[in-house]
């Protein structure tokens, strides 16, 4: 299975969810991110919340879905937005699903916020994914 996850910047949540997916589907789903207009640099909020669960994003980046190497995007199965209040990017993911899972952006929290708004979309992203890896067997 190969998913995509997509926000608008790819520097929080997006990150958030490829870094979960890819510990908690290891070996059983071949997991990307991106955004429609990319930031350039992934949120240190968005890493530093998944370093307290042992993951490391942080070499991760910020990239755009026209970076997206055409192979894969042809063998999306899913695509899976994570916007809230803005408009989510589309693609020409012809072949994939597409779900939406709307997540608040923590990275527009405000600076003495930001620690609490990362983690809480880390665990409703987390939790999301627990029922996703669950109907298609794919948690570890």
């Amino acid at each position: 299975m190969t998913i995509l996850f997509l926000c608008v910047a790819n520097s929080a949540r997006s990150q958030i969810a490829e870094g979960l997916a890819k510990t908690m589907f290891a070996g059983k789903a071949n997991i990307f991110s991106a955004g429609s207009l990319p930031s350039g640099k992934v949120q240190p909020w968005a890493i530093e919340v998944l370093k307290e669960e042992g993951i490391d994003i942080s070499r991760n980046f910020s990239k755009s879905f026209d970076n997206i190497p055409p192979k894969v995007v042809v063998s999306l199965d899913y695509v899976i937005t994570l916007c809230a209040e803005e408009i989510c990017p589309t693609g020409l993911f012809a072949n994939a699903k597409r779900i939406h899972w709307p997540v608040k952006d923590p990275a527009s929290s405000p600076e003495n916020e930001k620690a609490e708004a990362f983690r809480s979309a880390r665990d409703q992203i987390r939790e999301k994914l627990e029922l996703f890896g669950r109907e298609h067997s794919l948690l570890v």
